[in-house]
């Protein structure tokens, strides 16, 4: 990714931060990781790093204490906070979850793919988007 700050992912599975970094490793983005097992926290962690906050979110949907859907809507609410891209990552195919993500200004929505192999173009695919876009803030 073009930008310096770091990539937020909000999702309780241990495991699936760890293919994530391995993922962003093996496609040589830089960026940090910066991972919240729940929304709650991560709202609490973009609430208190609202200036150097991250260039995108990746956000799981079933999670403990405040879920995705949740985590969105708050996010998109806050002014601070509400520019920032997120990206929906999830195993979840439901048409009403992607409805909700959507209507609530979601960047977009992956359903997490079966193998190693097509989450890593899924990967790629998504580094190669936002190393194109231009993000509506200054690069920190």
């Amino acid at each position: 990714m073009r930008s310096s700050r770091p990539i937020l992912l909000v999702d309780d599975d241990n495991a699936e931060m760890m293919t994530v970094k391995r993922a962003l490793d093996e496609l040589n983005v830089h960026n940090e990781l910066v991972h919240h097992l729940d929304g709650e926290n991560a709202l609490n962690y973009l609430r208190n790093n609202a200036d150097k906050g991250p260039c995108v979110i990746l956000l799981d949907l079933n999670m403990p204490k405040m879920n995705g859907v949740d985590f969105l809507a708050a996010v998109k609410a806050n002014a601070k906070l509400k520019q920032i891209p997120i990206i929906i990552l999830t195993v979840s195919d439901d048409e009403d979850d992607k409805i909700k993500c959507f209507e609530s200004c979601a960047a977009g929505y992956i359903v997490k793919p079966a193998t190693y192999e097509e989450f890593i173009k899924a990967m790629d695919t998504l580094d190669a988007y936002w190393t194109l876009s231009e993000l509506p803030f200054p690069d920190a």
